[in-house]
């Protein structure tokens, strides 16, 4: 059975292997490669990784970053086929077309608005602002579809992932900077080519309602850029154990950062998946919005008009 596996080209081996497993079962059905508890290390190891990171963080800009209160970005995208039978909770491809999407880095809150990806009258709108424990301050996660509050706990649960990731997603190591965290630098990997140091980071708590999640984060020998992010995906029951990397593929440099503008994402564990591929289609900062402006069922406020085109 494996050596007939074998001989079969990559893509027929995972129509395949998606016949043979439940797809609800695909992504969640292992356990992640990646340990989610730190190991010791020592404080030397961890100031160079600090500084490794930091390094990229400088690169992309993180001086005017630091003098954003607010960004607004809109994208477009496409779904690869197979990922939506796998994990519909977490694509919904159906109202994942294009989208809106706002974020308030310190105050840890995103809203994101998307337009169905058949129909464009289909609208679906996340709101997700991260609970401080130092305040004692619960998470605060906001969903509708086509103006409706959902109370699906499924959808709910995929919806504070992606919200969260969506900060990972397009600043990096500008969101990552500054975090207190246990960190490592585990060696070098090669990314399209492109000798990369791998900054481990440990985060607790983790990506969107999980307690813990770890992200990779590929250096650039050469000129400092991220060249790729490698993630758990333990905020919610259908990824628990698997792994996905995003690649960022090209950039431009506005407002005094250099963005990421093309991605392409991935499952790498438990079985090797093309996902998504999407660009950043807009971009403006400091339009001065507030948390109730990105409540919901809408964007509203100085958030609504759309991200000035790139």
């Amino acid at each position: 059975m494996v050596l007939g596996m074998q001989a079969l080209n990559p893509d027929r081996r995972l129509v395949l292997c998606a016949g043979l497993l439940a797809p609800a079962a695909l992504l969640g059905a292992c356990g992640t490669p990646l340990p989610l508890n730190p190991p010791p290390g020592s404080s030397a190891a961890a100031a160079a990784a600090q500084a490794r990171l930091m390094d990229s963080a400088l690169a992309h800009g993180l001086e005017a970053y630091r003098q954003y209160q607010d960004i607004s970005v809109a994208f477009t995208g496409q779904w690869r086929p197979l990922i939506n039978g796998i994990q519909p909770e977490v694509v919904d491809r159906a109202y994942r077309g294009a989208s809106e999407e706002r974020l308030l880095p310190s105050l840890g809150a995103v809203a994101q608005s998307w337009r169905g990806s058949d129909d464009p009258r289909l609208r679906k709108h996340v709101f997700w602002h991260r609970g401080d424990a130092a305040t004692a301050r619960p998470d605060e996660l906001g969903l509708w579809y086509d103006g409706q509050a959902s109370t699906d706990a499924a959808r709910a649960a995929a919806s504070a992932l992606v919200a969260e990731c969506c900060g990972l997603f397009l600043l990096g190591p500008l969101w990552l900077a500054g975090r207190c965290m246990p960190i490592e630098v585990t060696g070098t990997e090669r990314v399209n080519g492109r000798l990369c140091d791998a900054v481990q980071v440990w985060l607790r708590p983790g990506l969107g309602r999980s307690p813990k999640d770890r992200v990779t984060v590929l250096v650039d020998r050469d000129d400092q850029l991220t060249r790729r992010l490698r993630f758990t995906l333990e905020g919610f029951a259908g990824t628990r154990g698997a792994v996905a990397e995003v690649d960022w593929l090209d950039f431009s440099r506005r407002f005094g950062v250099l963005w990421p503008t093309r991605f392409y994402e991935e499952v790498v564990h438990p079985l090797r998946l093309p996902a998504h591929d999407w660009a950043l289609s807009g971009l403006s900062v400091n339009r001065g919005f507030s948390l109730a402006d990105l409540r919901g069922p809408n964007l509203s406020g100085a958030a609504a008009a759309p991200a000035a085109p790139l």
